[in-house]
């Protein structure tokens, strides 16, 4: 298969805070600059049912604020590398607030970590690259 330019307009990648999605970004940007790529970023607050001793609108607030940090932190990196980015922060379920924005903005492709925020939230809420890889609506790279 031959990847053209014209392969990746668009790339999705979504944001947790984790080292690994902090890695899958900087596999975006070598594509930005093999590609001439458009890096679409998002971040989503999960609302599902949560375990902790806080109050769920505080929890929520919480989430929130750290997800604009987040959307943030990394477009000032992306900024500092001539990388302009469309970000959204997003309420609700994850993997269908990534394909509601894959087919809203048209990505072609969604660059995601193969792990996220730690083995408990995977375990309730399962793995947001393995729902993805078999419901993308579009090509999907897992970075280790």
């Amino acid at each position: 298969m031959t990847i053209r330019a014209t392969n990746f307009k668009k790339i999705l990648v979504p944001l947790d805070g984790s080292k690994y999605s902090e890695k899958a970004l900087q596999r975006a940007c070598e594509l930005v600059d093999a590609f001439g790529s458009k890096i679409i970023l998002i971040y989503v607050v999960e609302k599902s049912p949560t375990i902790n001793l806080l109050d769920r609108k505080e929890y929520l607030s919480i989430l929130r604020k750290f997800g604009k940090k987040t959307l943030e932190r990394s477009n000032k990196t992306l900024s500092k590398k001539g990388i302009i980015t469309k970000s959204f922060l997003k309420e609700g379920n994850i993997v269908s607030e990534i394909e509601k924005t894959v087919k809203s903005e048209k990505c072609d492709l969604i660059i995601v970590g193969n792990k996220g925020l730690g083995a408990v939230t995977r375990f309730l809420l399962g793995s947001v690259s393995n729902k993805l890889a078999q419901h993308s609506p579009c090509s999907l790279f897992i970075v280790k």
